[in-house]
């Protein structure tokens, strides 16, 4: 299975960093996946749904600890990916300003 497209939706919250949606094989996508900023640093969250006794149960999750670090791999350079190009000046600005 191929991770074919991954979609960042940047926010400006003070945990919920961003939002992700991934798509395998060009043809199956799962949609809000969590960028989350805690105390180790950033996270994936998998999309998830509140239960009638106020806990939350994931929706889709990754089987074993191997896809899992792959897929936050791959979300996380796309989170940073967007971070730099929200950042970036727009193209033809005049503005050259140090970094």
């Amino acid at each position: 299975m191929r991770i074919t497209e991954i979609r960042v939706h940047l926010r400006e919250e003070d945990k919920l960093k961003a939002f992700a949606t991934v798509t395998f094989d060009d043809c199956f996508a799962v949609r809000n996946m969590k960028i989350i900023s805690s105390n180790k640093g950033l996270i994936l969250c998998m999309p998830s749904r509140r239960l009638p006794d106020g806990t939350y149960q994931d929706v889709a999750h990754p089987v074993t600890a191997e896809f899992r670090k792959a897929l936050e791999d791959k979300v996380l350079a796309s989170y940073h990916a967007e971070l730099k190009k929200k950042a970036a000046p727009p193209a033809g600005s005049a503005s050259g300003g140090a970094q």
